[in-house]
């Protein structure tokens, strides 16, 4: 077994590994939003917070300015199921939707072909947010049954959120695609 590697220095180096791959969501997501702020910043808009982390971070959006709230989803859409990434887009095209206030709301993606897809599409809103049963119930509380289908909810409050393609600000999360 020593032969081939089996080690306990080649294990515990493999769960180093393991513990920084898992990580790596969080550079792809910092960096991403860092490179994307010099593109889309207007002359004069000054930011309030800006969230680095993937995930819960205890801000409500990735960015707040004097101008916007905004999301940023990096995802590389696979094609087939994205059961998984469609509803963590779901979710922040609906936070996005119905937070008050008079600010810009944007929703930036890597190409805006998939999500438009998904969203004038038929899956049910029930599928959407099986994991997220503080939203449905919110959902629900807030407007009953009438929204079944994604395309339901979205195509009367599209107009509500800017989704905007960043990949020519990324083009490295999008090359060999």
């Amino acid at each position: 077994m020593t032969a081939c590697g089996a080690r306990a220095d080649v294990l515990g180096a493999a769960r180093l590994i393991k513990r920084l791959a898992g990580q790596i969501n969080v550079v792809v997501h910092a960096l991403g939003i860092l490179l994307c702020l010099p593109h889309i910043l207007r002359p004069g808009e000054a930011i309030d917070y800006v969230s680095l982390g993937a995930g819960n971070t205890g801000r409500a959006f990735d960015l707040e300015t004097n101008q916007r709230i905004a999301e940023f989803k990096f995802i590389r859409w696979q094609g087939g199921p994205e059961a998984i990434r469609q509803n963590a887009l779901f979710k922040d095209f609906y936070e996005l939707a119905e937070h008050p206030g008079p600010k810009e709301k944007f929703l930036y993606v890597l190409g805006t072909e998939p999500a438009e897809k998904f969203f004038n599409g038929g899956r049910a809103i029930s599928s959407v947010l099986s994991r997220h049963v503080k939203l449905r119930n919110q959902l629900a509380e807030k407007f009953g049954d009438r929204y079944r289908k994604v395309r339901d909810y979205y195509v009367p409050n599209k107009d509500r959120v800017v989704i905007q393609d960043v990949s020519p600000f990324v083009p490295e999360l999008v090359a060999g695609c």
